[in-house]
């Protein structure tokens, strides 16, 4: 009877680890249209440069989709991961990124004045994009484990923003201004949504915001970023470059654009025209339409991970609902910073537009993020039939 019992009750946490039904076609879908659109786009934008720096117009587009295939298959095992385990991992998966952090200032790979990779050989590895996503997995755990103290306690409150300024100094000694915001937003936005007093939220964005106040101007080329992007056309051969060529691809642009692989902006005018400056070329090849259909496809995706997170904090599972709205959150900020810096409304920063710039690392991480919210709707499947809503085959909360 006792062996009959344990085969049983092994029998049933393996049905418990396997994906339910409710798999989230919107979000899905709209990770897959921004994948496929983003290799189009991309490759259109790097093909001259390709040509010029290595001889081989293909290059990029190659290596973009080989990262693709590596993300993919990422994501499909981690989609079968149960969201159990992301709870009891998320301390060790922090720390094994923070010392990637600090690996890279040690035996990192310098790439326009930054120390931000380390070079595999075959590639480079980008540990702050992986970085962002064990963050959100810690802090989603934290606020399971501690989300009483953390509500009540300056001392609960204090120690996750306390190991998150150890990740935070890390990125900026290397330098990555841009990330240690977005993990900035996420981590205060997640805490805003876990029932933090008001106050202690508002004293630490003030005290956050002076911090980084401080240190953005304690550097020559921060201060010139965030004065440049105020009236870029006052110096358009030096600091306004960047901007100004980007601002005169939206203008190309118009409504319908000037079809695809017609941009004139990405021969050797727009810098890091495939990468932070992607967004511009698609507003030049595909016009203001085009813009707002990638805008609208992100809008999509973080409406359908705010909704995922919500039914799952309706149903008391505190933790999936913490992590689909951090995960959400993160693709989020990440997508309005780039595209605001594109639109030359936010300063310049080093940010890719997610599942859509080249880059591996980049690619890896957002398909992660895209993989575990999926995880998410899939075992709680009402998340899949909200946005109709069909709330009747809601399961009760326990």
């Amino acid at each position: 009877m006792r062996a009959y019992a344990a085969l049983k009750h092994n029998a049933s946490q393996l049905h418990d680890s396997q994906p339910g039904p409710g798999l989230d076609v919107w979000l899905l879908g709209s990770a897959i249209m921004l994948l496929c659109i983003g290799l189009v786009m991309m490759g259109s934008a790097s093909i001259s440069v390709a040509e010029r720096q290595l001889h081989e117009p293909f290059y990029y587009i190659w290596r973009q989709s080989a990262y693709i295939v590596v993300a993919l298959l990422a994501g499909w095992a981690a989609f079968y991961v149960p969201i159990n385990v992301w709870n009891k991992a998320g301390p060790y998966l922090l720390m094994f990124g923070t010392v990637l952090l600090a690996l890279v200032l040690i035996i990192g790979k310098e790439v326009n004045g930054s120390l931000r990779w380390i070079d595999l050989g075959a590639f480079n590895i980008q540990p702050s994009e992986l970085v962002k996503v064990y963050v959100v997995i810690f802090l989603a755990g934290y606020m399971l484990r501690r989300g009483e103290e953390m509500r009540t306690t300056i001392k609960g409150f204090l120690k996750p923003m306390m190991i998150l300024s150890v990740v935070g100094i890390l990125l900026l000694l290397e330098p990555d201004f841009g990330s240690g915001v977005v993990i900035a937003l996420t981590a205060l936005s997640m805490m805003f949504l876990g029932g933090v007093r008001l106050w202690q939220f508002g004293v630490l964005m003030m005290v956050m915001t002076m911090a980084l106040g401080v240190l953005a101007y304690s550097s020559p080329y921060r201060v010139e970023r965030l004065t440049s992007f105020l009236n870029p056309w006052a110096d358009p051969f030096n600091s306004g470059f960047q901007l100004t060529q980007a601002l005169i691809a939206f203008g190309r642009g118009e409504w319908m654009g000037v079809g695809i692989g017609s941009s004139v902006q990405k021969l050797f005018y727009l810098p890091e025209a495939h990468t932070d400056f992607l967004f511009a070329v698609i507003s030049e090849e595909l016009g203001l339409i085009g813009g707002l259909v990638i805008i609208a496809l992100f809008g999509i995706l973080v409406f359908r991970a705010l909704r995922i997170g919500h039914i799952a904090l309706c149903q008391k599972e505190y933790f999936a609902g913490y992590l689909a709205f951090g995960l959400g959150l993160l693709i989020g900020f990440q997508a309005f910073i780039n595209i605001g810096v594109n639109m030359g409304v936010l300063p310049t920063k080093g940010l890719t537009l997610p599942l859509m710039s080249y880059g591996g690392s980049s690619m890896i991480a957002t398909c992660l993020a895209c993989a575990i919210l999926l995880r998410i709707s899939s075992e709680f499947p009402e998340a899949g039939m909200a946005l109709s809503g069909d709330h009747r085959k809601m399961r009760k909360t326990p």
